[in-house]
Parts: structure tokens; C-alpha cells; sequence
């Protein structure tokens, strides 16, 4: 048998296989563990899914001056698209073209980064489609800021 160190490394495609286990189902009797292909895509859209995570998520880099904030996206796994506002001084507003977030299993993780000391942040979950961020009433308080949006399933 061949040591692993003698094989040449590679560069993957979606398309390539690897070999895997699939389990047994413990509700099908008599079913036992199989050997299986499985290709690169697959492996990633679980890693990327919320077959792993139990969540989607919308992550970036935030910051807003006087306009509607910007948003670098690090990661969206949320389905729908994103589109942010500013209503009035201090108030934000980030809608999705669909309805993915739910009520009691939606979060969201911000902070002002190198925006103005000691300010506060606040969001709510406005309605299944709107997040809002609130900053005291003022403008130009998030300068590079972090910011995740996680629905739970």
C-alpha cells in the first residue's frame, strides 16, 4: 500500500469525487453504512448551507457617513436581495426583496468599529423583510463596523 505522502497534490474541481461514508439509516432496518462518491459541489453546499451552521447569514463590513450605510459583504448566504436605506439621522434600515427573517430566529451581531466612541447600536427586527439599526440619532457614527445577520432554521 501506497503512503499517503507519495500521492501529488491537486488542485479540485466541483466536479471531482471524493470517497465518503454514507450512514446507515437508524429508522430503515437492517441498513448499513456504504461507501460513496461524493463530489467537491456537494461537500461545499453543505458547508455553506445550513445543513452545518443551522443558519444563513449576511456578513460584512459596514460603515455609513451621511447617506444609506455601505456594506462590504464578507458572506450571504440569505436567499433575496439586500438593499440598504437611511430613514432619518441615526436610523438604518436593510430590506430584503423576500421574507427570511423570521421572528424569534433572526439576530444580528453589530458594532460602530472605529466609529465614534462609546455610541450605542441597536437593531430590530421590524418585519419579515426589514432590520433596523438605530445610533442615537446621529450620523457618521459606523466606520468600518462588523455586521452578521443569522436566521436560525
Amino acid at each position: 500500500m501506497a503512503e499517503i505522502t507519495a500521492y501529488p497534490v491537486g488542485t479540485p474541481t466541483a466536479s471531482d469525487l471524493v470517497l465518503g461514508t454514507e450512514l446507515a439509516d437508524p429508522n430503515v432496518a437492517g441498513d448499513t453504512n456504504k461507501t460513496r462518491n461524493f463530489t467537491i459541489q456537494q461537500i461545499t453546499d453543505i458547508a455553506t448551507n445550513t445543513g452545518t451552521l443551522g443558519y444563513t447569514l449576511y456578513s460584512g463590513i459596514i460603515s455609513q457617513v451621511t447617506g444609506a450605510p455601505t456594506v462590504t459583504v464578507l458572506q450571504n448566504t440569505i436567499t433575496g436581495t439586500m438593499t440598504w436605506a437611511r430613514t432619518s439621522a441615526g436610523v438604518y434600515t436593510v430590506t430584503n426583496s423576500g421574507t427570511p427573517f423570521t421572528n424569534l430566529k433572526t439576530m444580528v451581531f453589530v458594532n460602530v468599529g472605529d466609529g465614534e466612541p462609546n455610541q450605542m447600536i441597536m437593531w430590530t427586527r421590524t418585519s419579515s423583510s426589514v432590520i433596523t439599526l438605530k445610533t442615537n440619532g446621529a450620523d457618521d457614527r459606523i466606520t468600518a463596523g462588523a455586521l452578521e445577520i443569522r436566521v436560525y432554521s
